[in-house]
This record gives C-alpha cells, structure tokens and sequence, in this order.
C-alpha cells in the first residue's frame, strides 16, 4: 500500500571484540590477556634475555657466590586510601612480596614519587607513615628514593614506583618459579581471595556493606620464611595480585604446558566479599589480592606444607586448591561445585582497573 512505512533492517549478529592494538587502554594494565600481549610484543623483543624470559615475580641474579633477587613495581591505586591500606603500604608490601615469590629475604627498597601539583600535604604525610610502618613490619630499609612533580590535572594525586633487592639464602635449592612446576604438585593458596579488590571497589563506587571488607594487604614473607625452614621442597611461588587466582595460573599453565584443575568447594571466599561479586557480576577467582600467594609442592607435602602455613598468621587460611596435571596442556579447569567443569580463561583485561 501507498501508505506503508519501509521495514529498517537491524544487524542482530554479536561483533568480534576488537583486539586494542593500536593505542594503550586500561585492560593493558590489567594483568590479562592485553597485559601479555603488550609483554611479547613491545617489551620482551626489545629487551629480552634469558633472565627476563624467566618472566617471574623478579629477577633472581649471581653476585660473588651468593643469589639475589631484584624486582620493580609502580602503584597507581584509586583511590589513595581504601579500608584496611593505602598506597603506602600497598607500595611496600606488593615489593617485599614480589622479593619472597622468588624465595629472597627481602632487605632493601627504593622509592620514587610522583606528585601532582595540589596535592594535600596531609594525604602525603599519611602515606610516607603508612610506608615507614610497612618497612618496619617487614623488616626492610627504604634506602633511595626520587620525588618528581606533575601539574595539576596530569596525576592522579600521587604515584609511587618500588624497587626491591633480597638475599636467597642458602637452605633455598634450585629454582623457585614457574619452570620447576610438575605434574602431580598440589596446589595450596596462603587463604580467602577478593578483599583487596572489593575493598578498593566500595570506596571507588560508594558501596557500603553489612559487614566491612578490608583489603588482605600484608608482607607474605613470614610464610614463605617459615615453609623454608621447614625444609618444604617449594617448586614455585605466585602472589594473587593483578587478575587474582584465575590468571596467575594461567600464566603457569601456559608457561610449563600443563592443566592445573581447581576444586571450587575449596576456594575459600569470605561470604560478604562473594555476595559483593555476585551483585556486581564479578567472578572473585579474578579479583585482585595483596597478601595472598600459591604455591606449588610435591603432593608428598601437601600435608606438611599446610601444617607450616597455618601456624603462621598471614596464612592461618591457608588451604588446598588444586593438583597439577598433564591434560589438557595450557589449560586451567575448575571442577564446580554442582560437579560440572569449566575452562578458566584468562581475561583479556581487568575486572577492576587501577587496583595496586
């Protein structure tokens, strides 16, 4: 008829979600998919060698006989202050946590800051406090440091880049990382996963919850320290920071060809941090942490290795996870708890961006 409208065609189809590969985004600093994607192509060609091919939390190097770890790090958190930490301490204890992954005492750090211009000289105050009691906590000397000055409207109020040095000491055999991983080594984590990063979201978006949800920011390195004493045969370190549980074992998973499988009953959430991800539609397996850890031991022992991580208290949580198998290669599986299994993938950026 004379009247009738034309019919408007719509494109119903789901697009391909673009690889950002022509500008930086967020995701690249997310410790995702886009974050190692940024590693193989810009940073590892122009700067690879074989200890940075290592990949790990730092770099372990020979000096005079003895081994030592160097590591570096940068915090760009929003915001400053969030419930149980801040940047400052945040700054100290993600450093000393990078020198433990690798089995090193932590001894030394350095600081650089960068701030813009009007910032509170009290906000300021708070975080150089905070960062002294972290160092004293930890047993550690910030022994140089920089301060540079941005104008205003070019920061974020204030960042802090870290540098770490430890000593590995002699009872540490062999090497403490991803390459010493094998099939059949139980999976332990150091306790609960989510509150750093659902902490740092309450403030970022104004939720308040029944219960407080404090960030786990702390040193690890009691732990660690105590698990080497013990004569706990440790064949590889990870802390639970940018991209959480999910995508520290994918990187392990991938680096050594292995399959880890995950029991979901065993991941211990606390109930006020999954009811926070289940209303925000966020997984807490990808959540950041700042004082948790994985480690990787011979399933002879497993049982030892949770004997000496609960006496200690950054780790009394501590829990059996997973095993290491050999299929299927590059893979994490997560056996649920209706006994179904699912892939974890590794993201391609961030659930929450700026988290340490």
């Amino acid at each position: 008829m004379a009247d009738e409208k034309p019919i408007r065609e719509f494109n119903l189809s789901c697009p391909a979600p673009r690889v950002a590969d022509d500008r930086i985004v967020l995701a690249h600093g997310g410790g995702g998919r886009l974050t190692h994607q940024l590693i193989e192509k810009i940073f590892l060609p122009a700067f690879g060698n074989p200890t940075l091919d290592q990949r790990h939390d730092g770099a372990v190097l020979p000096v005079n006989g003895s081994r030592v770890a160097f590591t570096t790090d940068s915090f760009v958190v929003r915001p400053l202050i969030f419930p149980g930490g801040n940047i400052g301490d945040l700054a100290v204890y993600g450093t000393v946590n990078d020198l433990a992954m690798c089995g090193a005492r932590p001894l030394y750090l350095s600081a650089g800051f960068i701030l813009e211009e009007g910032l509170e000289m009290e906000t300021l105050r708070t975080v150089v406090e905070s960062m002294r009691e972290a160092a004293a906590k930890a047993n550690v000397q910030l022994v140089t440091g920089d301060t540079k000055v941005v104008d205003k409207g070019k920061g974020d109020g204030i960042f802090v880049n870290t540098s770490g040095i430890g000593l590995i000491e002699s009872n540490v055999k062999g090497t403490i990382g991803p390459a010493s991983v094998q099939v059949g080594d139980a999976v332990i984590i150091s306790g609960d996963l989510g509150r750093h990063g659902i902490a740092i979201l309450s403030v970022r978006e104004g939720l308040e919850f029944e219960s407080p949800i404090l960030s786990d920011t702390a040193s690890v390195w009691p732990a660690v320290e105590a698990l080497l004493n013990a004569g706990i045969e440790i064949h590889c370190l990870r802390d639970l920071t940018r991209g959480g549980l999910a995508t520290t074992l994918n990187e392990i998973a991938s680096d050594r060809s292995v399959c880890i499988r995950l029991e979901e009953t065993l991941i211990p959430v606390q109930e006020t941090v999954q009811s926070a991800c289940e209303i925000l539609g966020l997984d807490p397996l990808y959540v950041a942490n700042e004082g948790r850890f994985a480690v990787f031991v011979p399933e002879t022992q497993a049982d030892a290795t949770l004997d000496v991580l609960k006496k200690v208290e950054v780790s009394q949580g501590a829990v059996r996870v997973g095993k290491v198998e050999e299929t299927p290669a590059r893979t994490v599986v997560l056996q649920s708890r209706i006994g179904g299994n699912r892939v974890v993938d590794m993201l391609s950026g961030e659930q929450l961006p700026r988290i340490c």
